[in-house]
C-alpha cells in the first residue's frame, strides 16, 4: 500500500537537515523521485539516515524500507564521499548505482548527503594566507583567519572570510572547535607562532593540519610536540612539509600546492597526473 509521508515525519527530516548544515554532523536523505511501474510506493517518500543507524520517515514497506536504509549507509561511509547519487531499485531486491544495469520498471531513488560545508583554518595573514583564503572560499570552504597582528587580520584583507580572529593561536584556537569538516593550515610568520598554533590543533580531531616550512625547521617543531607528550600518531599525521609537489614559488603556487593536497585527501585522489591513468590505446 502506498502511504503518504505526515506533516509530522516531513517536519523532523527537515529538522535534522538543518541540523546537519549547522554542523551536527551529516545525515543522508534517500528521496524515491520514480516510483517505477508498477509504483512500489508514492513519489516524493522520504527515508532520512543518521550514521548511527537512526532513521526517520518510511517508502511503506520493511523491506524495500531496509533496501534504501543500506544504499543510505553506504552512501555515508563511502570515502571519497558522493554528494548526490541515484540508486535504482527493483522489485527483486537489486539495488544499483548505475543506469545501464537497470531494468525497465525499476524506481529510481536520490540519496544526497547533507552537512555542513567544510572550514579552512587559516594561521597566518600574511600572503601565502591571503591567497589560500581567496582560493579556498572559491572552492566552498568556509574561511576563518586567525594572526595576532591587526594590520595582517581585518575585514578589509580578507573579504571573503566568515571568521577574522586578532588574537595569539592559543587564544584564537580556545574559541573554534575543530572536526573532522575542519582542515588547519599553519602559514604564520614564523617558527615560534606555528610551533604554537599546532600545539594547540593536533590531537583535537580536525581532519587536516598541516604547517608550512622547511624539513629541518618543522622536524624541531614536532619533536618539540613529542617531548612534551603529544600524541605519537596525532603528530605523525601532520602534513609538513605541506602541499603536493608542483614546483611551486609564488605565495599563489603555494596555495595552490597545499589545496590541491586537501583536495586529493578529501575526495580520495591520487595526486598523479591523470594522463597517466588513461587506458593505453586500442
Amino acid at each position: 500500500m502506498i502511504r503518504r509521508m505526515d506533516t509530522t515525519t516531513r517536519s523532523r527530516i527537515m529538522e535534522a537537515i538543518e541540523a546537519a548544515l549547522a554542523g551536527d554532523g551529516v545525515v543522508a536523505v534517500a528521496t524515491l523521485t520514480d516510483a517505477g511501474t508498477p509504483p512500489i510506493a508514492e513519489a516524493g517518500a522520504k527515508i532520512l539516515v543518521h550514521p548511527g543507524g537512526e532513521t526517520v520517515g518510511t517508502f511503506g514497506g520493511a523491506a524495500l524500507d531496509a533496501l534504501v536504509v543500506a544504499a543510505a549507509t553506504e552512501a555515508l561511509g563511502a570515502r571519497p564521499r558522493v554528494n548526490v547519487e541515484s540508486v535504482y531499485l527493483g522489485r527483486d531486491g537489486r539495488a544499483v548505482t548505475r543506469r545501464s544495469q537497470a531494468q525497465p520498471g525499476d524506481a529510481q531513488v536520490m540519496v544526497q548527503l547533507f552537512e555542513a560545508p567544510a572550514r579552512l583554518v587559516i594561521v597566518g595573514g600574511g600572503h601565502v594566507g591571503l591567497a589560500l583564503a581567496q582560493f579556498g572560499e572559491a572552492l566552498g570552504y568556509g574561511v576563518t583567519v586567525i594572526d595576532d597582528r591587526a594590520e595582517f587580520a581585518n575585514r578589509e584583507r580578507f573579504p571573503m572570510a566568515d571568521q577574522v580572529i586578532v588574537e595569539e593561536p592559543a587564544a584564537a584556537f580556545a574559541s573554534i572547535a575543530l572536526d573532522a569538516s575542519t582542515y588547519v593550515v599553519l602559514v604564520s610568520r614564523g617558527h615560534r607562532v606555528d610551533e604554537e598554533a599546532l600545539r594547540h590543533a593536533v590531537g583535537r580531531g580536525a581532519a587536516y593540519v598541516g604547517m608550512i616550512g622547511s624539513r629541518r625547521r618543522t622536524g624541531t617543531v614536532l619533536r618539540h610536540l613529542l617531548e612534551e607528550g603529544a600524541d605519537p600518531q596525532a603528530v605523525e599525521a601532520v602534513s609538513t612539509p605541506i602541499g603536493l609537489d608542483i614546483g611551486a614559488e609564488t605565495p599563489e603556487e603555494i596555495a595552490v600546492a597545499i589545496l590541491a593536497e586537501i583536495t586529493m585527501l578529501r575526495r580520495g585522489g591520487t595526486g598523479r597526473r591523470m594522463r597517466e591513468q588513461r587506458a593505453p590505446s586500442e
